[in-house]
């Protein structure tokens, strides 16, 4: 796939990661259901890679799905037999290098400019500020895009409604978001609820200037 362009479309990624196998199948199948067309299910979960296998047979081979967390060479091989088919990191570490290997494009963590120089080297489909908010956030993002200025940044990390919004109108390509969009579904908690959340962001993604 083509993730770079798919970050530029879609703008949002969500980011599913919880405590019970069963509810972080339910929320990656409501957010599909919702139009949210890029989930990640973090290797950090309970069961993750049974979720991604789970996530991939009732969605079909034509969805996107990725794996978060993604240290290792051997976290890569695991989400690639399980059925994702990008990858996201929360570093620069030897999963970036196996998962493309494997033929799966990477959305890497990045937080300083050392680590920007690095990541554009492995020639990555974009960059994943990360913790996004606690770096700065927007102000943060705008900074960087003083000497980086054509780079795709995806600021990960604290992206609440009013993050994701300045985020965006601060040039991100997209944005990565966990708890302010999932809440508690991937642990239980009401699927209705994430359901209103998934509208709210994805409105507030298509609101966004391109």
């Amino acid at each position: 796939m083509d993730l770079t362009a798919a970050l530029a479309t879609h703008r949002l990624v969500a980011i599913v990661r919880g405590d019970d196998a069963d509810a972080a199948l339910r929320t990656v199948l409501a957010l599909a259901e919702e139009g949210v067309e890029l989930i990640e299910v973090s290797l950090s979960g309970k069961d993750a890679l049974t979720v991604i296998e789970r996530a991939r047979h009732a969605l079909g081979p034509d969805r996107p799905l990725g794996a978060g967390t993604v240290l290792t060479a051997e976290d890569a091989r695991a989400a690639h037999r399980a059925g994702a088919d990008f990858a996201v990191t929360p570093g620069l570490g030897d999963g970036v290098i196996t998962a493309q290997e494997l033929g799966m494009p990477v959305l890497a963590g990045v937080l300083t400019p050392t680590e920007i120089i690095a990541a554009r080297a492995l020639r990555v489909a974009a960059l994943k500020i990360f913790p996004a908010a606690q770096a700065g956030g927007a102000a943060y993002l705008r900074a960087l895009r003083g000497p980086f200025p054509d780079t795709p940044f995806v600021p990960v990390g604290g992206i609440d409604e009013a993050a994701a919004r300045a985020c965006l109108a601060a040039g991100a390509l997209a944005v990565g978001v966990g708890s302010p969009l999932v809440g508690d579904a991937a642990d239980g908690g009401s699927i209705t609820a994430l359901r209103e959340r998934a509208r709210l962001f994805r409105t507030i993604v298509a609101e966004a200037t391109p």
